[in-house]
């Protein structure tokens, strides 16, 4: 079975309405939080940036929460802008709802694939594995993968998903051999 890995190569763009330009496109820019703590209640916010106007907001990551509450690391992540905890919490389906933003992957993501094919060996299996939950088409990744039109997937993989929903999931498929 060959190991195909779909990586994030940088952080999406939010699609997200700027209040003074009106544009749809945001970034974390240099993934930066903000925290205001009023006695023993904590609010941390995300901030991103309109990439039109460089306009700055704020996504509500916490909103008067008990300081206790947080783990040291997380408060420690906050405190230094952590990269790795900037992006688990830009990519929370559950800030995307509260905050009313959806994640543009356009670009951010790229695909591994080995360098060693098995030329003579038809069929053969192919695993997906997401590195992070990129949502994409397994036709259209499967179709840049081998080189392939999507037509040309669409008559010659068999999957164990359905190959026009987007994923952001592993997943198997079997590519046989052309006629």
């Amino acid at each position: 079975m060959l190991p195909w890995t779909v990586r994030r190569t940088r952080l999406p763009l939010l699609s997200l309405r700027c209040a003074d330009c009106r544009s749809e496109s945001a970034t974390t820019g240099e993934g930066r939080f903000r925290v205001n703590a009023n006695g023993k209640l904590l609010d941390a916010w995300l901030l991103v940036r309109c990439v039109s106007c460089e306009r700055t907001s704020k996504l509500t990551v916490h909103e008067r929460t008990p300081v206790r509450s947080f783990d040291q690391a997380v408060l420690h992540g906050y405190r230094v802008n952590d990269p790795e905890l900037v992006a688990s919490t830009l990519l929370d389906p559950v800030l995307a709802r509260r905050n009313r933003f959806t994640l543009d992957w356009t670009g951010a993501w790229r695909l591994d694939v080995p360098s060693t094919w098995l030329d003579d060996a038809w069929p053969f299996k192919v695993e997906v594995v997401f590195d992070d939950p990129v949502p994409v088409r397994p036709e259209r990744l499967i179709a840049q993968g081998l080189g392939l039109s999507r037509n040309e997937v669409l008559r010659r993989v068999k999957s164990d998903v359905p190959l026009r929903r987007s994923r952001t999931a592993g997943f198997t498929f079997t590519v046989l051999a052309g006629d």
